[in-house]
């Protein structure tokens, strides 16, 4: 019997739902959460974020974002010059600080984000005694800042993550196929988006129903892709 032919996949376009209410929350990451949501109401103006990659820091500033009307900028893109700009808006969000960040920019914003009252959101894969800070004042303002940290999944968060991305791809894949992946895929959100768009290009190409099988062919592939 002559195998079904193989169909390129048409890109249809879906947009990942990052507002504050797609948010899903678990024990992993329910303390940065609810901080965020208590804003401005912070125990300190200056808050890190620190997770590893792919625990969602970024779709929980895309929310606080929405919500507050916060300024977001790389780490690697604050220079002394954007910090007047970035202290005028409601609050200040810099992300992925371990990947350099200027001293002297992030020491001046800190000043005037706590002369105008407002607050800052550093978001990060490692916390600030490995940033190689050399400015003995900002190592103390950074030392001063509310630490949060957003950890791996969990199973159960992990099981509603998948739900929703296959969701996003308006895909109502079997509980099972879940289950199935949960069990068996690294504790990472950014693993998950990857594995679900990889299953969801496979059954299309294939014009085939997402199933245990193929779902475990394509984890395979997207750990070894790693």
């Amino acid at each position: 019997m002559a195998e079904t032919p193989r169909q390129l996949p048409l890109e249809l376009p879906h947009e990942a739902a990052l507002s504050r209410d797609d948010y899903l929350v678990g024990g992993s990451n329910r303390a940065a959460f609810e901080l965020l949501e208590r804003w401005p109401d912070w125990p300190s103006p200056v808050v890190v974020l620190a997770g590893p990659v792919g625990a969602g820091k970024t779709h929980l500033v895309r929310a606080f974002q929405d919500e507050t009307g916060a300024a977001v900028v790389p780490a690697a893109e604050l220079t002394p010059h954007s910090v007047q700009t970035l202290v005028a808006a409601s609050a200040c969000v810099i992300e992925d600080a371990h990947l350099g960040i200027d001293n002297t920019a992030l020491f001046h914003l800190l000043n005037a984000a706590r002369q105008a009252g407002k607050t800052v959101l550093i978001t990060s894969r490692t916390w600030p005694a490995s940033w190689k800070i050399s400015l003995p004042d900002l190592q103390s303002r950074l030392r001063a800042a509310t630490p949060v940290e957003i950890l791996e999944p969990d199973d159960d968060l992990l099981r509603r993550v998948l739900v929703k991305l296959f969701a996003d791809r308006q895909i109502a894949v079997d509980q099972g196929v879940v289950d199935y992946l949960v069990v068996r895929m690294e504790r990472s959100l950014e693993v998950a988006m990857r594995a679900v768009e990889a299953i969801d290009q496979e059954a299309l190409a294939g014009r085939v129903k997402i199933t245990k099988p193929l779902a475990g062919r394509v984890l395979e592939n997207v750990h070894k892709g790693q």
